[in-house]
């Protein structure tokens, strides 16, 4: 409709606006496009009042997610209302796979070009607003998202003024000259109260944790993910919202100082979204605040816009990933289950952006554990929602997977490192199968612990540089084999006794053996993988069952060595290897070899050595450990005296 220029007189104006909402309707025609407004801000009393009309028919109900009861997609109305999702919820799951009522798949960011395009010419519009204002400026209240842009394309506007609806700021007014009808309410805005986090949600939310960063702007949707990752984030400093929406889940973190916006690069200082959903704590919460503002969907979900933010982090959900990394979220199998929605605008969003991190999470089973949701392939007529070139992190419970710009084999590997313990074996041999994976893999057993990720830290070493230490995980051959072929010779010498100048896959997926037990294995990494980390150091032991002692060695690359990793690594792994019952270390060190003796014999533990052959055999129980304060009872040998450590 025309925008009109607002007036001093409105008052006069909206007074003759009033109707009952049984008379707003009335004005709606069979065969009319009617569009209703989007979650917690669905119109109640004129959708209640809408599906009463008993003359209608072929009426066609375009929407959103909508969060209350869609009368109009019951059975009984299937000649008078056809309704035409872009985002299928609950309440119309049901008739759209039954063939009752449509489903549109599209990006969300796209949908208002749909109406001021006039490829979905729009009748009427039926929204929920606020009061108006003392200036005649009604604000869209708890959804702006796509409301503005089809109040703006409809012929007829039909807004429910509702006295329990916040006055949310931003760009998301309209004035009451721009509306036609108006119905007066006081209905109480639909909630979607939060949910307990059980403990696989906690899991996932610590993995995504793990990727944020101070300063990170995040977009999160709504349900038990999003509320467990808010909740790993109480420490962190300075992080910025730019998203489709926030819960509940995110009030603590605005009211602890965590969620600030001071660091955001684009809308500095302001929690930018286009609704919320969630109590009437939350609808309280954004009442008139100016740190939040509501901003329309053409806004908030493109992806050049979400590009400009400065380490923007994307949340979204999956059904199932397979194992080349196509993701799919919106159907199980060839049924329609939810909607494209914003995830492929946030991802791409994220992926352009300056240190952005795109993630998609999903728990790692679904109906009680008997089903894997990271699959060999998608099931018959599933669809991708974001495609394997968009695809940057999954996370499960057990972990994250960074797959972009790896190649099949290397992602099938990360993503089966994943997955449920349970469908592990079923995974690789189905790998293994399809060529995805190399034949004689070694197999990820079905009793395999989980990784442990509380292992993970960053050490700062003696030239106040820092670097990242992790368990080894079997999904990291490719950078084993990088850092294999930056050592000298006389490193590859020190680590192997011989001379080895090649190490091909057969070979050194032997090396990736591990269980966390019994065989453990460290890694240091200038950086994360995911940000161009590469292993600098190794760090391994192998249990030999028959003494509960276990034989340990080391390298360190050349260009590393002489800060410290050494006594970092042996440290890290004595202390594991105390924690699972292993009695000492056993080690062969070449006797020219003076950085690793040093290392060994400050290990903390008293050393039995014996030279043999130009070889020291090294034999450390851990029952024998050095008090910090006295000097080691067995010297270190004249060879490895006023010498440099690794």
């Amino acid at each position: 409709m025309e925008n009109a220029e607002p007036s001093n007189d409105w008052q006069v104006r909206y007074a003759d606006k009033i109707a009952t909402a049984e008379k707003a309707v009335k004005r709606i025609r069979t065969g009319h496009r009617v569009y209703i407004g989007s979650g917690a801000g669905e119109p109640q009393t004129l959708v209640a009042a809408l599906s009463k009309r008993e003359d209608l028919s072929d009426t066609e109900i375009i929407h959103y997610l909508t969060l209350g009861v869609a009368t109009y997609a019951e059975p009984r109305l299937g000649s008078q209302f056809r309704p035409n999702a872009f985002f299928i919820g609950p309440n119309v799951r049901e008739a759209v796979s039954q063939g009752r009522a449509d489903y549109t798949p599209i990006f969300l960011s796209e949908i208002p070009r749909l109406f001021s395009s006039r490829r979905i010419m729009l009748d009427v519009a039926l929204i929920q607003v606020s009061p108006p204002d003392s200036n005649g400026l009604c604000s869209f209240g708890v959804s702006c998202d796509i409301n503005m842009s089809a109040t703006e394309s409809a012929q007829l506007v039909i807004a429910e003024a509702n006295a329990q609806s916040p006055r949310s700021l931003g760009n998301c007014f309209i004035h009451v000259d721009d509306i036609d009808v108006l119905v007066p309410s006081d209905t109480p805005i639909l909630e979607a109260p939060p949910q307990p986090c059980d403990e696989i949600s906690q899991r996932i939310g610590y993995h995504i944790a793990n990727l944020v960063e101070d300063g990170a702007t995040l977009q999160l949707g709504i349900g038990t993910v999003p509320d467990a990752v808010l909740a790993n984030l109480k420490g962190f400093k300075n992080l910025g919202i730019h998203s489709e929406m926030i819960s509940d889940g995110a009030l603590p973190l605005f009211k602890e100082g965590v969620i600030n916006n001071s660091q955001k690069t684009l809308n500095r200082g302001k929690c930018v979204i286009s609704f919320v959903m969630g109590s009437r704590k939350l609808y309280d919460y954004i009442h008139n605040n100016p740190m939040i503002e509501f901003h329309p969907t053409e806004y908030v979900n493109d992806p050049f816009i979400i590009s400009q933010h400065e380490k923007m982090i994307s949340i979204n959900s999956a059904i199932e990933v397979d194992l080349t990394g196509q993701v799919c979220s919106d159907s199980l199998g060839a049924m329609f289950y939810s909607g494209i929605g914003g995830q492929v605008d946030f991802v791409r969003g994220a992926s352009r952006s300056k240190g952005g991190k795109p993630i998609i999470a999903l728990p790692s089973t679904a109906e009680h554990d008997s089903t894997s949701r990271i699959v060999p392939h998608l099931k018959q007529g599933a669809g991708v929602v974001t495609s394997r070139g968009d695809v940057h992190y999954i996370v499960t419970e057990y972990g994250s997977a960074y797959l972009h710009g790896r190649t099949i084999r290397e992602r099938a590997m990360s993503l089966i490192e994943i997955a449920h313990p349970r469908f592990r074996p079923w995974l690789m041999a189905e790998a293994k199968a399809r060529g995805l994976v190399y034949q004689d893999q070694i197999e990820i057993e079905f009793r395999m612990p989980t990784y442990p990720d509380e292992l993970e830290q960053w050490l700062k070493l003696r030239d106040e540089s820092k670097v990242f230490m992790r368990p080894l995980k079997i999904s990291d051959e490719p950078y084993v084999r990088e850092f294999f072929y930056k050592l000298t010779p006389k490193s590859i010498h020190y680590r192997f006794f011989q001379m080895i100048t090649a190490m091909p896959h057969a070979k050194l997926q032997e090396f990736l053996k591990i269980d966390y037990e019994n065989d453990m294995a460290f890694l240091v990494l200038t950086g994360k993988i995911d940000e161009g980390g590469e292993v600098i150091a190794i760090a391994h032991y192998h249990k030999d069952p028959r003494t509960n002692f276990a034989e340990a060695a080391f390298l360190v690359r050349d260009d590393w060595q002489h800060k410290g990793i050494g006594t970092e690594l042996i440290q890290k792994l004595a202390q594991w290897a105390i924690k699972n019952g292993i009695a000492g270390f056993s080690a062969d060190v070449i006797s020219d070899n003076v950085g690793m003796m040093r290392i060994f014999h400050r290990c903390g533990y008293h050393v039995d050595s014996s030279l043999e052959g130009g070889v020291y055999e090294l034999h450390i129980p851990f029952d024998r450990k050095i008090p910090k304060e006295k000097n080691p009872p067995n010297p270190e040998p004249e060879a490895i005296k006023n010498q440099g450590d690794n």
